[in-house]
């Protein structure tokens, strides 16, 4: 069975979902019990059972009361999915230093509070995992991030950290890296405008956003049997984003002339 922290809404659902069709049975957690609700109302006929937990990731006390609601309901857990977050775009100087802690807190704090609080359980689970979901922007940089980019990036070190740590227990820890991905709340967060939406879209070498289902399917596979030796590992879907287009992607025929391309089947003098 499988904890699903944001579970109630966009990727977090999604994922919930993906885990349901694999046969998992669920707990989602959320600070909304509106979000919860909605949730469970999504998953109703997917053959999962599932419960919820009203949490907020930031509170250790919080966090163990969900552990234990799981065990109440289960006995057990093989599965955390630490996808709570919060964002918004802004630039550096403009994060108050209560923007900057409630972000850090729910994203890099509530990673390491569900982990350790879970710890008990995965440890005398068969193939216990752990999956984090991060973005690419927590190593490639982009402005309006420094807050979100910085929580990711400690919970990339988290991940590989607890991969060495928690081997010796069989809990494999991995993350997902998405890219631009469209949700109703990141529309209403990050892509404000169908110009932003465009801009983005046109550094992304697949030339679209990706999709939830997306995600939940890199997730589903780094819990699942055909990833029982991957530990410590970070699975972008991103469509290239984080690689960029390169620099011959933005020359045209005319810029390749100039460049001095030519036939390359011509023999050239070093020939």
């Amino acid at each position: 069975m499988a904890l699903v922290t944001g579970g109630g809404t966009g990727i977090g659902l999604g994922i919930a979902r993906a885990l349901a069709a694999e046969g998992y049975d669920l707990v989602l957690a959320s600070r909304s019990v509106e979000h919860l609700e909605a949730g469970r109302r999504a998953l109703e006929g997917s053959g999962a059972r599932v419960e919820s937990a009203p949490t907020d990731v930031r509170d250790p006390a919080q966090v163990e009361r969900a552990i234990e609601r799981t065990r109440a309901a289960y006995g057990r857990l093989d599965l955390l999915v630490n996808n709570a977050a919060g964002n918004f775009l802004a630039p550096a100087e403009s994060i108050s230093p209560n923007g900057w802690a409630a972000v850090v807190r729910i994203v890099l704090d509530g990673t390491f509070h569900c982990s350790r609080a879970a710890f008990p359980l995965l440890r005398v689970a068969p193939a216990p995992a752990i999956v984090n979901v991060v973005a690419s922007y927590a190593w490639m940089a982009g402005p309006g991030t420094a807050h979100s980019a910085a929580a990711k990036a400690g919970v990339l070190a988290l991940t590989r950290t607890l991969a060495v740590e928690w081997a010796r227990y069989g809990i494999r820890v991995n993350a997902v890296a998405p890219g631009p991905v469209r949700t109703p709340g990141t529309d209403e967060r990050l892509w404000l405008s169908e110009a932003i939406v465009e801009r983005v879209r046109a550094g992304i070498p697949m030339g679209r956003f990706g999709t939830v289902p997306e995600v939940a399917d890199a997730v589903v596979f780094l819990a699942g049997p055909r990833a029982t030796y991957i530990t410590g590992q970070v699975l972008a879907v991103d469509g290239g984003q984080w690689l960029g287009r390169g620099v011959l992607d933005r020359l045209d025929s005319s810029d390749a002339v100039a460049t001095g391309a030519r036939d390359r089947s011509a023999p050239s003098r070093s020939d």
